[in-house]
C-alpha cells in the first residue's frame, strides 16, 4: 500500500524559506510522477512542482526560480525547498504520487496523496 506523509510546514515571514519533506512508502518509483501540490482556502488545488518519469523537474510558473524539488532515493523522500516565500504561497501543501510518468503537473494524473502540511507566510 502506498503511503505519503508530509512534514516541514510552518509559519514564516515573507522572504523566508522552508523545506518540506514527504516520506513515500514503500518506495519511490522513478517511472511515475511524484510531486507537490497546494491548496489555499476557497481555491482549487494547484500544481507546484514535480519530477516526471524521465527524471525531469518541472515547476508551475508562479514558483519558478524560488522553489526546488528534489528526491532522496535511498530514503524514499521527496523534498520541496521553498525560498523567497510570499503571502500568496500560503496554503496546505500536498505530496502526491501518480501511476503514470507524464502530465505531472495535472492533479488528475495522481492516484496517491498525503494528508498535507500547512505553510503560512505573513507579510
Amino acid at each position: 500500500q502506498v503511503q505519503l506523509v508530509e512534514s516541514g510546514g510552518d509559519s514564516v515571514q515573507a522572504g523566508g524559506s522552508l523545506r518540506l519533506s514527504c516520506s513515500i512508502s514503500p518506495v519511490i518509483y522513478n517511472y511515475y510522477c511524484r510531486g507537490w501540490f497546494r491548496q489555499a482556502p476557497g481555491e482549487e488545488r494547484e500544481a507546484v512542482a514535480a519530477i516526471d518519469g524521465d527524471g525531469r523537474m518541472i515547476y508551475a510558473d508562479s514558483v519558478k526560480g524560488r522553489f526546488f524539488i528534489s528526491q532522496d532515493i535511498e530514503k524514499n523522500t521527496l523534498h520541496l525547498q521553498m525560498s523567497t516565500l510570499k503571502p500568496d504561497d500560503t496554503a496546505t501543501y500536498y505530496c502526491a504520487r501518480a501511476s503514470r510518468g507524464d502530465s505531472c503537473l495535472s492533479a488528475s494524473a495522481y492516484k496517491y496523496w498525503g494528508q498535507g502540511t500547512q505553510v503560512t507566510v505573513s507579510s
